[in-house]
């Protein structure tokens, strides 16, 4: 049993309490799906935090601005797919185990992400993962301006994964010996998104350290320390790259150490003891957004499914963590681009800009509900 603990600051008063998730038993980064033979719904379970709110098979007759696929890409530059609320004015936190996949491409049955979401985009393809990183518009993906968001990943809170049955693929890894046609499952993989940036990794399964770079227990320290990168704004380029050190690891007077995030949201995070540092790149090539999303032209947000959130959000533990207002990833101390005070820089630079925890007090005047 799984116990996450909430808080909310209600005039200067910390009101607790605490909703038990069990984990259950068949962890969703555990199911192996060939692209073939994926099912209606990768998670069949139908107590807790209630039934996944959509469907994995998705092709034509799915694909429309309504759609409920929860089955994302992330393929190329050209080609990936971003999670985010099925519902307009929307936050991380209250939607993450109904997420849907939005993507930038006709063809996966899903939403496409509507022209003028898309401000700056990188992709890096390494030996063991594709990440993709950008800016966006996150209004047009039904996220409230002022989200600072949070994590999205295989893992979740109850092992269910956020959104819940969740699935992700690629034609990227180097397994699959450049075939196009073919698509590989990562079962490990983590997504951030809010505060007008996102952050996606698909990690390669047959590589020993996949678990390791889509770690997903670091999700109150945002993209800065999850997928530190020095994508530039207003440039969309694909590049090379090598693995990234794993979350959490850093060394010490010669010696590897592991930072371990406090586990639950109420408790202090602390000053971080390393600054992240970006993994080597090289061979960027850039090319103009108006090549790359031909199919994005003139798309909106049409979304009129009702409000699913009631049955699929709970409360989030390791999935995520979401607060509104500009000190919401203070109060929180969560988001896409969260960190801690203390670090001593921001490594990313003007890449992914996290939001700098402002303390106590800040918390106290927001009156943030721990998600």
């Amino acid at each position: 049993m799984l116990n996450i603990a909430r808080s909310t600051f209600v005039l200067g008063a910390v009101v607790s309490y605490v909703s038990a998730q069990s984990f259950v038993s068949d962890p969703l980064v555990d199911k192996s799906f060939p692209y073939t033979a994926i099912p209606y719904q990768a998670d069949t379970h139908t107590d807790g935090r209630g039934p996944q709110s959509g469907y994995n098979i998705c092709n034509s007759t799915t694909e429309n601005q309504d759609s409920m696929c929860q089955t994302g890409f992330i393929n190329h530059l050209d080609d990936f797919c971003l999670f985010a609320p099925p519902t307009p004015n929307a936050t991380i936190g209250d939607t993450e185990g109904v997420e849907v996949a939005w993507c930038t491409k006709k063809g996966h049955g899903t939403r496409l992400i509507p022209e003028g979401t898309l401000q700056g985009v990188q992709l890096i393809q390494s030996p063991g993962y594709v990440e993709i990183v950008g800016f966006i518009d996150q209004t047009k993906l039904n996220m409230q301006v002022d989200d600072f968001g949070g994590e999205l990943d295989s893992g979740g809170q109850d092992g269910r994964g956020n959104p819940i049955g969740g699935l992700v693929y690629t034609n990227a890894f180097p397994s699959n010996n450049g075939d196009n046609s073919t698509y590989q499952q990562g079962r490990h993989w983590t997504f951030f998104i809010g505060g007008g940036i996102f952050c996606a990794k698909i990690c390669d399964d047959t590589q020993p350290n996949a678990e390791g770079l889509c770690q997903h227990i670091y999700d109150r320290v945002g993209c800065a320390y999850n997928a530190p990168n020095n994508a530039p704004n207003n440039v969309f380029q694909a590049c090379q790259g090598a693995d990234m050190v794993p979350v959490g690891q850093y060394v010490s007077n010669g010696i590897t150490t592991t930072w371990t995030q406090p586990p639950e949201e109420t408790a202090p995070l602390g000053v971080i003891p390393y600054t992240p540092t970006p993994a080597a790149s090289s061979n960027c090539v850039t090319f103009t957004s108006a090549s790359l999303y031909t199919d994005l032209a003139s798309v909106g947000v049409t979304s009129t499914t009702a409000n699913p959130s009631a049955t699929g959000s709970g409360s989030s533990g390791s999935g995520s963590g979401s607060g509104s207002g500009t000190s919401a990833a203070s109060g929180a101390q969560s988001g896409a681009g969260a960190a801690s005070t203390g670090t001593s820089s921001n490594s990313a630079g003007t890449a992914m800009g996290f939001s700098v925890v402002s303390g106590f007090f800040g918390v106290l005047l927001s009156a943030v509900l721990f998600c």
